[in-house]
């Protein structure tokens, strides 16, 4: 048990997290869209074009994935499984990699992933969304509105190590050392 004190100024960093949460939140809805071109993509079924991923709804959210070689790509990814009815009620929702849609695809079966994915490779959408860099691709989402016959992109964010989009980091952050040296593995077996 902590004392009173060490709680009570935890709930007051806690309050100022919100309170900025709340800010980049006006921030975000204040920004310009980015119009985006219809990129056509690759799934298992054949050739889809991002405007298709929309699954009926006007909002989609893409997650720029490194591919099955990344570790802790896979570790954000293994996280969707639960999110994903609760994200489809609302918006599209898409992995997307460099990797093929048959790697994709056997990689998937083998996390027991349950969600859509897509190639990127041979396009330029991850680059042109800003998820390539000079060492190869970067990990992040995306997402996109229609407006009339338009896609735009509303907003975009990197993915790493104790970003808000990954439970296990701040589960981690309970501990005495926190993470420490701790990565994720494909398997702990």
């Amino acid at each position: 048990m902590r004392d009173a004190a060490t709680t009570e100024k935890l709930r007051g960093y806690e309050k100022q997290i919100q309170d900025l949460r709340r800010r980049m939140h006006e921030t975000l809805r204040a920004g310009a869209p980015e119009p985006v071109q219809d990129y056509e993509l690759a799934m298992a079924e054949g050739k889809v074009r991002l405007s298709e991923l929309f699954d009926g709804k006007d909002d989609l959210i893409v997650i720029h994935n490194m591919g099955r070689s990344c570790s802790y790509c896979t570790l954000w990814a293994d996280g969707y499984n639960g999110l994903v009815p609760h994200l489809e009620s609302r918006a599209g929702f898409v992995v997307t990699s460099p990797d093929d849609p048959t790697t994709q695809r056997a990689f998937a079966e083998s996390r027991g992933w349950r969600f859509r994915m897509a190639s990127h490779a041979g396009t330029d959408f991850a680059a042109d969304m800003g998820f390539r860099g000079e060492h190869g691709f970067l990990p992040g989402v995306s997402a996109f509105q229609r407006r009339g016959g338009d896609i735009v992109r509303v907003s975009d964010r990197a993915l790493g190590p104790y970003d808000e989009f990954c439970a296990l980091w701040h589960f981690l952050d309970l501990l005495p050392e926190g993470a420490g040296n701790w990565r994720p593995r494909f398997s702990y077996a």
